[in-house]
């Protein structure tokens, strides 16, 4: 057995064949194509995606910014129970926006702490709370994942889109047989059912 031969049989569809059809050679394009899109376009789509989600994050580090706040009341520690984590809670706490004003706002802190603890919470540029941006490693693990699931996301519908023009094709092939049977099908005598 030669090299030369499996690459033949990959390639069936494409060489003259007295036995190829026309559908034939369009399903072997179809698969080209979906094979070229898959790859070309998963790998293209995925980086973009991922360079996207990145820059967002990066954007988020740059316009995000820590500041020191005060808790307003005393944050209980909770009973563990069934349904609590007992670490974090929301609470009041007071802080200082760029512009000099004082705000008091609800955030996320942990258990136990009594009034008047000094906490570090992040604002944004007009002094609203918002939680704390991703550092560089977790955003470039975030873009490699969200990435990841654009290129996915494309590869599946590409699939399915040649998966479906490959069903087509059969269908079309088969009713062929179908109408040629019919044709010939009485010529050869008896038949049975």
């Amino acid at each position: 057995m030669g090299r030369g031969k499996p690459m033949r049989k990959r390639f069936w569809r494409l060489r003259s064949n007295p036995l190829r059809r026309r559908d034939d050679i369009v399903e072997g394009w179809v698969v080209a194509a979906v094979w070229t899109v898959a790859v070309v376009g998963g790998t293209t789509v995925g980086l973009v995606a991922a360079h996207a989600t990145e820059a967002t994050l990066d954007q988020q580090r740059a316009q995000r910014h820590p500041v020191n706040a005060v808790l307003v009341a005393d944050v209980p520690k909770p009973t563990v129970g069934k349904w609590s984590s007992g670490d974090k809670t929301l609470a009041k706490v007071r802080w200082t926006t760029p512009d000099g004003s004082s705000r008091t706002d609800r955030t996320l802190v942990d258990t136990g702490l009594k009034s008047g603890t000094h906490l570090v919470v992040w604002q944004d540029g007009r002094g609203t709370l918002v939680t704390e941006p991703p550092s560089a490693t977790e955003a470039a693990v975030e873009g490699a994942v969200m990435g990841g699931f654009a290129g996915m996301s494309l590869v599946g519908g590409v699939y399915a889109v040649g998966a479906l023009a490959r069903w087509r094709l059969d269908q079309r092939r088969m009713a062929g047989w179908d109408r040629e049977w019919d044709l010939i099908g009485p010529k050869w005598g008896h038949r049975t059912g």
